[in-house]
């Protein structure tokens, strides 16, 4: 008997023993691989000091045994890779889940030692090559997860032999068709997502094997021709269909109706035609429904309005020609309905009251008309979302509409909409976006507008609105956007309209605005595009507008500005397009700007502008067009103009530039206009302009004594030039091919023919002097001027 109970004991510490060397062990293999990770801080309890109970570690779950049976460390921002996990020291591990970490590397092949694995969750790492064909060793595994990975290659068909997986999921990733030929049927799979991935071909057929799938995403990829009509029958039990974004042609099956468990129905951004199967409408439990970005063409069925469990319908841009039906206004759970970009015509049904569950409605981008019904706002009380821009609704923006109080986008620009800006539209205290512009609003803008703190941008251009900039724009601190341009605005600017920290772009050209810029306006650095172009605006542009130095485009033409630029336009280095023209801008030309390497236009023509012309322009790369007519500058042309490679127009006439052309011009390869006109340049045309193929435009008249070519133009519509009988400028042009656009050449009574070395007199459709309404044959061989009729 003792000795029964001495080996009793004898064993029973062995086992302890061994059970405490597993447990040691399997503590030994995550503290290597511990090590292995960068900054490994959400493991702090991963310790040797504690390695012979690893169980109470963070992330770490044992068996009764006391054998590590679960490792559960998702968005534990875990670096490195899996190559020193010894996973032939975890034999008992079922559930291994990594996801959301930062993980790279290649997937080790080794990992079919676990052989009792049942869940594996790698997803959403920077796990890399291929999918191990070892993986098919997991003969335990239920649940797969490899998504949004960098894996590439073909799918292993080895993949299949995985007989228990109900859940497989490696979607997102880089992965190309597996060999079909060797793929088994999967009856146990009931979810598979192979979305984003370089899947081609038609419709994998292996799926149709898969009898008990529930759930199916082949979205993104690259697959094409037909879905088979065999999909309803050979996967009956389909509670979603995702085929999104393929190439998928033919009709759309009508037997899918014949998928009666089916939720969720996602057919978008493909090359579907035939119109909606009428069938589809029998799909009692369809929640959702996405057909859009398809050529399907035809009506919206009527039949769609016993979809009542339906929740989200889109059909958008899918060429539908008809009329709305008003049986949607049956399908009463809807909450997102989108139609915009497609032909629909007539108004909306006004059963669309009944859908009082709408959060987001898209109509945009038809040719609906009508009124907008006022039972729209009333009734939705939850929608967040109304845009039907760009169509041809009209009569007046109901003032109901601030019954609508969770409104977030209201979009009601491009339509024919009239009378004035309800007052109400202020109630709209969460609205974020604004855009009532191109219709024919009038009257004032409502100060109540001021309310809607919440605003980020404001779009009311194009309308015929009147009156004074409401102060309470001020109020709108989240503003971000404020475009009210082409208006019948007057009145000076309010300065509370500089307390809108947050504005980035203020757009209010072609008004009846007057009064000086107010000088806070441009003391918030976001502040990056503004224009005040044709309005009365007097006084100077103040120097706070560009004190952030962040601003990229500016436009003030066609005010009564004067004075100085500011100085501060010098340090503004990310200016893109500046438009000054057309004021009584005065100060020397060489302080007002200095090297801004991002200028890509630049007008200050029409000022009074005084100075030379600095070196330092040269050194604007991007810019390609310079205009600085109708000023006083004087002194020579800098050569250096001639290294900005994109410039295609410069214009420095009507001033008092003296010396000679730089031949350097010559080296723009971009120039498509030059006018050097009404200065006092002397000289020769340098034979380097003619070499520029790109110049259409030349115009070097009223100069001194620069009489060869006074103006040369070509367009398509006219050519003229005046020269005397001497000195032909036509031996400098011979590279310039523009003149095949030339439709009329009219010779001067001063003038003689062009040189017979102008080899490019193409095209021109009549040839006609001055002086005479007959066609006349040009003096020289009518070869020289190929198709010019006698």
């Amino acid at each position: 008997m003792k000795l029964v109970q001495l080996v009793m004991f004898f064993f029973f510490f062995l086992l302890l023993a061994i059970c405490k060397s597993s447990a040691e062990t399997e503590a030994e293999a995550l503290l290597k691989w511990k090590s292995s990770l960068h900054q490994p801080d959400s493991l702090a309890s991963w310790s040797s000091s504690n390695s012979s109970s690893p169980c109470q570690w963070f992330g770490v779950a044992c068996n009764e045994a006391g054998s590590v049976a679960q490792l559960t460390l998702p968005s534990c921002s875990l670096n490195g890779t899996l190559a020193g996990l010894a996973f032939a020291f975890l034999p008992n591990l079922t559930l291994l889940n990594l996801n959301d970490n930062l993980l790279s590397g290649p997937l080790p092949a080794n990992i079919s030692q676990l052989s009792r694995l049942a869940s594996l969750d790698l997803g959403s790492n920077g796990l890399a090559e291929n999918i191990p064909a070892e993986i098919g060793e997991l003969s335990q595994l239920v649940d797969l997860r490899l998504y949004n990975n960098n894996f590439v290659d073909a799918i292993p068909h080895q993949i299949s032999s995985l007989r228990k997986v109900r859940h497989l999921d490696v979607g997102s990733n880089y992965l190309h068709n597996p060999d079909y030929t060797k793929l088994l049927p999967m009856p146990s799979l009931t979810h598979l997502a192979l979305y984003l991935n370089y899947l081609t071909l038609g419709f994998p057929a292996f799926v149709l094997n898969c009898t008990n799938l529930t759930y199916l995403d082949l979205s993104q990829n690259e697959l094409t021709g037909p879905v088979p009509e065999s999909l309803a029958t050979s996967l009956v039990g389909l509670e979603y269909l995702n085929l999104t974004f393929n190439s998928f042609d033919g009709p759309i099956p009508a037997s899918l109706a014949e998928l009666t468990r089916l939720r969720d129905l996602r057919l978008g951004t493909n090359q579907f035609t035939g119109g909606i199967p009428a069938a589809l409408g029998s799909m009692a439990s369809l929640h959702i429904l996405e057909l859009y970005d398809n050529p399907l063409g035809g009506p919206i069925p009527p039949s769609l309005g016993r979809l009542r469990n339906l929740e989200r319908l889109n059909l958008k841009l899918s060429m539908l020609n008809s009329s709305i039906p008003p049986e949607l206004g049956l399908c009463t759970n809807l909450t997102y309905m989108e139609l915009s970009g497609n032909g629909l015509t007539g108004g909306m049904p006004p059963t669309f009251s009944r859908l009082i569950k709408m959060a987001e409605f898209g109509m945009s981008n038809n040719s609906l008309t009508g009124d907008i019904s006022p039972d729209l706002f009333t009734n939705w009380t939850g929608i967040t979302s109304f845009q039907v821009q760009i169509n041809r609704f009209s009569g007046r923006i109901p003032a109901e509409v601030g019954a609508a109080t969770g409104l977030q986008i209201l979009f009601l620009f491009t339509n024919r909409l009239s009378g004035p800006i309800p007052a109400e539209i202020g109630d709209l205290i969460d609205l974020v976006q604004l855009d009532l512009s191109d219709n024919m609003l009038t009257g004032r803008i409502p100060p109540e507008i001021g309310r809607l703190t919440n605003l980020t941008s404001l779009s009311l251009f194009s309308n015929i609105l009147d009156g004074t900039v409401p102060a309470e724009i001020g109020n709108m601190t989240s503003l971000q956007v404020l475009d009210i341009n082409t208006n019948r605005l007057e009145g000076e600017l309010p300065s509370a309209i500089s307390r809108l920290e947050n504005l980035q772009l203020l757009s209010l050209f072609t008004n009846n605005l007057s009064g000086t810029i107010p000088p806070d306006l441009g003391k918030h650095q976001v502040l990056v595009n503004v224009s005040f172009s044709n309005n009365s605006f007097s006084g100077s542009l103040p120097p706070e507008l560009c004190s952030g130095f962040g601003i990229q485009t500016l436009t003030a033409n066609g005010n009564n500005l004067s004075g100085p630029l500011p100085a501060c336009l010098q340090n503004c280095t990310e200016l893109f397009r500046v438009r000054l023209d057309s004021n009584r801008f005065s100060g020397d030309i060489a302080e007002a700007f200095a090297v801004h390497p991002e200028l890509n236009f630049l007008d200050l023509s029409g000022n009074e502008m005084t100075g030379t012309l600095s070196s330092d322009w040269g050194q604007c790369e991007n810019l390609t067009s310079l205009n600085l007519a109708g000023n006083s500058i004087s002194g020579g042309i800098p050569a250096v103009l001639g290294n900005m490679s994109k410039l295609q127009e410069l214009t420095l006439s009507s001033n008092f530039l003296t010396g000679e052309i730089p031949p350097e011009l010559g080296d723009s390869p971009s120039l498509f206009r030059l006018n050097l006109s009404g200065n006092l340049i002397s000289g020769q045309i340098p034979s380097k302009i003619g070499e520029v193929e790109s110049l259409q435009y030349l115009d070097l008249s009223r100069n001194r004594p620069v009489q060869c070519l006074r103006d040369w133009v070509v367009s398509r519509t006219y050519c003229c030039w005046t020269w005397p009988k001497t000195n032909s400028p036509a031996r400098y042009l011979k590279s310039l091919v523009t003149w095949a656009l030339c439709k009329f050449y009219w010779i001067s009574a001063a003038t003689r023919s062009p040189d017979r070395s102008l080899p490019t007199w193409r095209s021109c459709r009549s040839c006609r002097s001055s002086t005479s309404r007959t066609t006349t044959s040009p003096a020289r061989s009518r070869r020289d001027f190929r198709t010019c009729p006698a």
